[in-house]
């Protein structure tokens, strides 16, 4: 049974500048709540009771969104206006910890799993997911319950989208084996040089085998990017296997403004 997720958040938000310099990226606004809640409130209704936040040690806002407000609180007391109470309540029966990264210094997505090994125990798979990306259902399904459903015991799983095949020189696009399983990503490829259409969002069940790859690989010294599909590459070329599992959702970037806005029609029905 998977209850653990690690959720990374500690990126400078660069594409969404200058409002990231004031407004962490994964607390861009989605309707009335933040892009990182939309990713919570889906590892939830996962059955997920602990998640790790990987934060940039400069910013507060997503410990202070999920922490209780008592003057808050209070003042919707006062105001007589007690409905709004469960807008701020924290989610019951969930652990909220927050990992602190110094992202000047080493960065890529296999930093903030190495980050989060330590609390994890032997045998134990997790979910890794990115903090401001999501993925949209309209019937408020979970679409990490579905790939964790699909995702044999012990074994390690990544979601996938399909996207315009004119389009997929903006993603790391999947290479499939001959199983139909993940073997590699080829980074914007050209629409005739594409393995497939279909992109890697960086949302993954891991097993414990990945999770220490990833964090020895995050200790050692190089130059550039420690990229999680580095480890992930590696346990599959020696006998490893990665399934891909095809979102059933709408996935939205709020890294990108234009999608960031589509993403807020498609959730407020305008």
């Amino acid at each position: 049974m998977i209850t653990k997720a690690i959720i990374l958040a500690a990126g400078w938000g660069t594409r969404r500048l200058p409002i990231t310099k004031s407004v962490e990226k994964c607390m861009l606004p989605i309707g009335n709540r933040p892009v990182i809640d939309y990713v919570v409130q889906d590892a939830i209704l996962a059955g997920i009771k602990d998640i790790y936040f990987v934060v940039n040690s400069e910013d507060n806002q997503i410990e202070k969104y999920y922490k209780p407000y008592p003057k808050l609180e209070q003042y919707l007391n006062f105001a007589g206006k007690p409905e709004y109470l469960r807008y701020i309540a924290p989610p019951q029966g969930v652990n909220f910890y927050f990992i602190e990264q110094e992202v000047n210094t080493k960065y890529g997505t296999a930093i903030p799993v190495g980050l989060c090994f330590p609390y994890i125990r032997p045998g134990e798979s997790v979910a890794v997911l990115t903090g401001d990306d999501f993925i949209y259902n309209y019937d408020g399904s979970s679409e990490l319950a579905r790939l964790i459903m699909q995702t044999p015991q012990g074994a390690s799983s990544m979601l996938s989208v399909e996207v315009d095949p004119n389009r997929v020189g903006e993603y790391g696009v999947i290479e499939f084996d001959t199983q139909g399983n993940y073997y590699q990503i080829v980074e914007k490829p050209s629409p005739e040089n594409s393995p497939s259409n279909y992109i890697n969002i960086s949302k993954y069940i891991l097993n414990y085998e990945v999770l220490q790859a990833a964090a020895a690989y995050s200790k050692v010294d190089i130059t550039g990017e420690y990229a999680l599909t580095e480890p992930i590459n590696q346990y599959v070329l020696t006998g490893g296997t990665m399934k891909v599992v095809l979102s059933q959702g709408k996935y939205f970037d709020s890294g990108n403004a234009y999608a960031w806005v589509e993403a807020n029609r498609t959730v407020l029905g305008v």
